[in-house]
């Protein structure tokens, strides 16, 4: 309904369109809109109120030099190393921490035992079913004395003498001789051994009875120096299996025993190809080392020869040296099976050649051969064009089992495996080069900035996985993203908050990891990106997030200030709503007033008085009865009419205009020129409601009569006053016939059907399920083509058959 405002209504309402007045509720804005205060540590000289490391920032520092033998008939791993551990920190140390994350495999581990899941007479709930049936669960739920480290040495480096040490589970503490003091280094040894596990989605071995043989995925394999530092001092939070590693930088030199017949792939430079790999194979190694495009290394043929060989009958062994420096971890694949493929180029423009480089199995041809190693290179380049450029030689991915993925320095395993005959499902392709694409991307996050899995997830999956999402988008528009869009998280957000966790909480303790460290952090991120700050401040304060952080170890307080310091954005109130909460966005446009300015002009008033009751009289009777409006008695019998018959009460008088010229004289200059510049405006009076709790911008589409449209849009500050409604004016030229909250789906508003006004009928179940378009079952369509077709599937480039 319109309504008319006077001039000095109008007035009002111009003012109020900018300006937004506080209103009396029960509201709770000011908290969500005061700063985090006490929520973050104080700042320090380690650690700045800016978000970077201060003055005093310190990090200690892990040497290893490791020789480790691959068992292949007994699937098990025997090493030694020696360490030296340099302390760069302000305290003295008495004693050192190291992780034994395979003891999470050990019977009776804290990880394997504590977890639940329960049978009653209607059947196994999920969480037994999966204890019970999948890989990772069976290899932490063995019964069994196999699994866990076998330590059979710890001494000193120098005197050879064996040092005291207690195990807890999944952590070893060495006593030191003597206090190792500040800016002192210290070196010792331990020897250990242990059998492989099955692959459980981080390290183990994966099995393929066809031809009797393993590919075996080694991490977490050997007794690694906890992190010391100024916030946790030693951080030996046990191992469950959910939280990942905390880990310091160092240097390692690292020889791998393995099979002669095996090809092995490792974080850092091999040194010695010369030794392990045939004149053929450096050859090809030669060429990749020129090539744009990815050059086998072992061939298909090569590999499936090679596994004709069983582990206990290949006798001889090769050694393969490798080096890395400055790397948090070290890990590495080996496998007769392995095909290779590799090409080294120039992938920042800045002279500086890198290798991308894959190892599958010919269970992952032709999807690998294709794409592997061009994702691997298209990562680095779109991750460090956002943080900082790659600095390491090499990025490897492996094919390891059909799903899934795990990130170490320089060499990843990832999923992703096409059906026996090559072919494969659209999904299963953009699941591999999305696992790719993650679990290399994970070199930056957190390989370089090295943040603390152990205690917050978010910080390197979260960061990644909003990464990912924007590398997809640079490989094919079209890519399937499966997070990082906010509507992708509305069904989570959704969720009753009883099993919801803030992504603020610890690693080990998060419900629905998935959702809660990876989607959502991702989401918030993207929406900082798009709709809080705008790409171009987002960009360049995340970038310099990566630049303060590289090589060092950031915590949450840290990528907060940062964000903030260098953008000029008040965030606080959005790590609040996002990170510290779990309440969802819910906007609610309840109610839109529509009024006009009563300028006193008759030919505006009277005008629009017309169209009133011309709209009011256009009834179903009236239309019908127009039909026979000249058989009435006053249309056939003019005696029976009079001036009324034939007054007009919306035509403009000689009397109207006079009281309009003195209406007019009666206003200031001012007062005319607001009048002439707002006659005809359109003002709105919009009511919103914030059901969810998290405040957000507000973004409006108004549809207007003449079928253009118009966005307005409104910073999340709206709600600083009143965080529970608001009302706000505005003004258009054009009337409005139709408007929408979150138009472009841009803040996870969990409920769409009251994001409308008028409000707009939402399809039904019952029609969704008659739009659904369902996939067919049983074969990909690639098979499906074959089939009608009678042909082969097309044949692939680089898929690993040729030299």
């Amino acid at each position: 309904m319109r309504r008319s405002l006077s001039l000095l209504g109008a007035v009002l309402a111009i003012s109020c369109a900018w300006a937004q007045t506080p209103q009396q509720s029960n509201y709770n804005a000011n908290t969500r809109f005061e700063q985090l205060g006490p929520m973050l540590p104080t700042p320090n000289t380690f650690r700045t109120a800016a978000g970077a490391p201060g003055r005093d920032y310190f990090q200690n520092r892990a040497d290893y030099d490791i020789k480790v033998e691959l068992d292949d008939a007994n699937r098990k791993i025997i090493g030694t190393e020696v360490v030296t551990y340099h302390n760069y920190s302000p305290d003295e140390l008495r004693f050192i921490w190291l992780q034994l994350d395979q003891n999470l495999f050990a019977k009776g581990s804290t990880g394997s035992i504590t977890r639940t899941g329960s049978i009653n007479e209607n059947g196994m709930s999920f969480g037994a079913l999966q204890n019970l049936t999948s890989v990772r669960e069976r290899s932490q739920q063995q019964a069994s004395d196999k699994y866990g480290y076998t330590i059979t040495a710890v001494k000193d480096a120098k005197s050879n003498q064996p040092l005291k040490y207690t195990i807890n589970q999944t952590m070893m503490r060495i006593d030191l001789p003597t206090p190792l003091k500040p800016g002192q280094s210290y070196s010792f040894g331990v020897d250990w051994n242990y059998f492989v596990t099955e692959y459980y989605g981080r390290s183990g071995y994966e099995f393929f009875p066809k031809d009797g043989n393993s590919n075996y995925f080694i991490a977490h394999w050997f007794p690694r120096l906890c992190a010391y530092n100024d916030v946790n001092g030693w951080q030996n939070k046990q191992f469950l299996g959910q939280g990942e590693f905390t880990l310091i930088f160092g240097n390692y030199k690292v020889a791998i025993t393995v099979p002669s017949d095996h090809v092995v792939g490792s974080t850092g430079e091999c040194l010695n190809y010369k030794q392990v790999l045939s004149a053929t194979q450096q050859k090809r190694m030669a060429q990749a080392a020129n090539s744009k495009s990815p050059v086998v290394i072992v061939t298909q043929a090569e590999a499936e020869a090679a596994e004709k060989a069983k582990p206990a009958d290949v006798k001889g062994k090769k050694t393969w040296v490798y080096k890395a420096d400055n790397v948090r971890d070290f890990a590495f694949a080996s496998s007769r099976k392995f095909i290779w493929d590799a090409m080294q180029t120039d992938v920042y423009g800045d002279g500086r050649k890198i290798w991308s480089m894959s190892f599958y199995s010919k269970e992952g041809n032709p999807l690998w051969g294709q794409y592997s190693t061009r994702v691997v290179e298209h990562t680095l380049k779109s991750y460090g064009n956002r943080t900082i450029k790659y600095p390491y030689p090499v990025a490897i991915s492996c094919h390891a089992t059909p799903g899934g993925g795990m990130e170490y320095p320089m060499i990843s395993f990832n999923g992703g495996r096409p059906e026996a005959d090559g072919t494969y499902s659209e999904q299963v392709k953009a699941g591999m080069i999305g696992v790719i694409i993650h679990e290399v991307g994970h070199n930056f996050f957190p390989m370089i900035v090295n943040s603390d899995e152990r205690q917050w997830t978010w910080m390197d999956e979260g960061l990644n996985t909003f990464c990912q999402y924007l590398a997809e988008k640079e490989w094919d528009y079209n890519f399937p993203s499966r997070r990082g869009e906010p509507q992708y998280i509305v069904d989570y957000m959704k969720s009753d908050k009883s099993v919801l966790s803030p992504i603020m909480t610890s690693s080990d303790n998060v419900i629905s990891l998935g959702p809660n460290a990876y989607a959502k952090p991702a989401t918030a991120l993207n929406i900082l990106r798009e709709t809080v700050m705008g790409r171009e401040l987002f960009d360049y304060a995340f970038k310099e997030y990566a630049r303060r952080w590289a090589f060092k170890s950031p915590e949450p307080a840290d990528f907060f200030r940062t964000l903030e310091d260098a953008s000029g954005v008040d965030l606080d109130w959005f790590w609040k709503g996002w990170f510290y909460g779990v309440e969802p966005v819910d906007q609610d446009l309840a109610e839109v007033e529509w009024f006009q300015i009563d300028s006193q002009d008759p030919t505006i008033s009277k005008a629009n008085a017309r169209s009133d009751y011309e709209r009011r009289m256009k009834t179903m009777s009236k239309m019908r009865d127009a039909e026979n409006k000249g058989q009435t008695v006053v249309a056939q019998d003019s005696s029976m009419r009079d001036f009324y018959n034939s007054y007009d009460p919306y035509a403009v008088t000689d009397s109207d205009r006079k009281k309009y010229q003195d209406y007019l004289a009666t206003l200031t200059e001012d007062e005319r020129r607001a009048l002439q510049e707002n006659a005809g405006k359109n003002f709105y009076t919009i009511s919103l409601k914030n059901k969810g709790g998290v405040p957000m911008p507000v973004i409006i589409r108004m549809e207007f009569e003449d079928g253009t449209d118009s966005i307005a849009r409104f910073p999340a500050e709206i709600w600083r006053f009143n965080d529970v409604s608001i009302k706000k004016v505005i003004a258009t030229s054009k009337k409005v016939k139709q408007w929408t909250l979150d138009p472009f789906q841009e803040i996870a508003d969990i409920d769409s059907e009251n994001n409308s006004f008028p409000r707009q009928s939402q399809p039904s179940r019952f029609q969704l399920f008659k739009q659904r378009q369902y996939a067919p079952q049983g074969q990909n369509p690639m098979q499906q083509q074959r089939r009608a077709g009678g042909q082969q599937a097309p044949a692939v480039q680089g898929s690993g058959r040729n030299d």
